[in-house]
């Protein structure tokens, strides 16, 4: 039966694997499709031939990780994960300990080892793109900045959770649940304002005539907005966004300042109308909600499978650890984690044309399209993604369907080209 488990491990992991695979080919290809006609004039074209050589570079390298990491994968799977098991077992007798030894480890050689590949990624491919922005200083402090903060807070959460099942058995998992949750709510809450200065600055809106828009539309749409932050994303990339994030009176929107820099006041109001949608639609909340019962659902199932030797045998360990559990059982449940995945990616594609709907509603939906159009081109975004591809992987509805929806909200205001 352990044999069985092991082949069914590694049928999932290669299966998943696979079909990413094919997803990755068929988007791919998707990209030499000719463009739609309402698409027509996001790329000039010199930027329409940048675009496609970016995209033949980024699938090249994408390809190479991700056989790299596919075979780092099964190498694991054949006693790798065993053996590091094994050590951490040998130096220490605390479960919590030996956790955190285990984890830390393969968290910290993976860490390591796809270094090299994203410092080509960014001072190579970004660099030749004109997208790099990061210094090799920045980089470095980004690196320990991250490692340390995984070691304060992973490291503090998961041994937390490891003395609960200690204490606690098959039980732990409501308890667990809870500790995660308030952890979720509380980085809900202060994300922005704790952990994003350690890697960012961020400064209120100077007064002007930008800001004043940005107040009237707030106070227009019922937004209780104290400040609007900027942040200084043009440190490390010349992509452009925004964001809305907390809850209640710790909400707050961030417009990066390569926003600013290339967009008008009108097409800025409109990106901050979408984001408001966010709010007045209760998006971040939802989110949160759905979040937190996916948690308590894996906890539980979880919980009903931690303790069956079958789940250390498959592996080929004699110790029956926790942390071990939890990479078989992560695995055995990846289908249904894609499955998750797909559902909640289809939701926050509906809140997206719900925030736009709001945004065209309350901004110029002509700005709006013109603002989405210029983020499209600045970033090297894709024109004609293949749906397969979109159903399972995006987050945010395509250029096309963004814009049609718009436009059947917006009507004469909204222009082609």
């Amino acid at each position: 039966m352990a044999d069985f488990l092991f082949v069914l491990i590694l049928v999932f992991v290669t299966a998943g694997f696979l079909f990413g695979q094919v997803l990755a080919l068929l988007n791919h290809r998707q990209r030499f499709k000719p463009v739609p006609s309402i698409l027509k004039g996001v790329y000039s074209p010199e930027r329409y031939n940048k675009y496609i050589e970016y995209k033949k570079v980024s699938y090249r390298f994408g390809l190479l990780i991700s056989w790299l990491s596919f075979a780092a994968t099964l190498l694991m799977l054949n006693g790798g994960f065993v053996l590091v098991d094994s050590l951490a077992h040998a130096w220490t007798d605390s479960s919590v300990f030996q956790a955190l030894i285990f984890f830390g480890t393969f968290g910290l050689a993976a860490d390591l080892l796809c270094t090299p590949f994203d410092v080509y990624d960014t001072f190579v491919i970004d660099q030749r793109f004109g997208f790099n922005k990061t210094t090799w200083q920045v980089y470095v402090t980004d690196k320990l900045k991250s490692w340390v903060l995984a070691a304060v807070i992973g490291g503090g959460l998961l041994s937390l959770i490891v003395w609960m099942y200690a204490l606690l058995g098959a039980d732990f998992w409501w308890l667990a649940w809870l500790t995660i949750t308030t952890f979720s709510l509380l980085m809900s809450l202060f994300y922005s304002n704790l952990i994003v200065p350690l890697f960012n600055r961020q400064t209120p809106l100077e007064e002007g005539e930008l800001r004043s828009a940005l107040q009237d539309l707030a106070t227009r749409t019922g937004f209780g907005l104290k400040d609007i932050y900027i942040i200084d994303g043009s440190k490390r990339s010349t992509r452009a966004n925004a964001y809305f994030t907390g809850l209640g009176r710790m909400k707050r929107i961030v417009l990066y300042d390569t926003l600013l820099q290339k967009h008008t006041t009108a097409q800025i109001v409109s990106v901050l109308a979408h984001e408001i949608g966010h709010y007045r639609k209760k998006h971040t909340l939802k989110t949160l909600v759905l979040s937190v019962i996916q948690t308590g659902i894996v906890l539980y199932l979880f919980s009903l499978v931690v303790g069956s030797p079958l789940m250390y045998e498959a592996l080929g360990s004699s110790y029956q650890s926790f942390h071990l559990g939890l990479v078989v059982f992560l695995i055995l449940y990846s289908p249904v984690s894609t499955i998750t995945s797909i559902g909640l990616n289809y939701m926050s594609r509906r809140f997206e044309f719900q925030a736009d709907r709001f945004a065209a509603e309350n901004a110029d939906a002509g700005e709006m399209v013109a603002s989405l159009r210029l983020l499209t081109s600045d970033n090297l975004s894709d024109l004609t993604p293949h749906p397969a591809y979109v159903f399972v992987n995006y987050s945010h509805p395509p250029l096309r369907e963004r814009i049609e929806a718009i436009q059947k909200v917006g009507g004469s205001q909204v222009k082609q080209g």
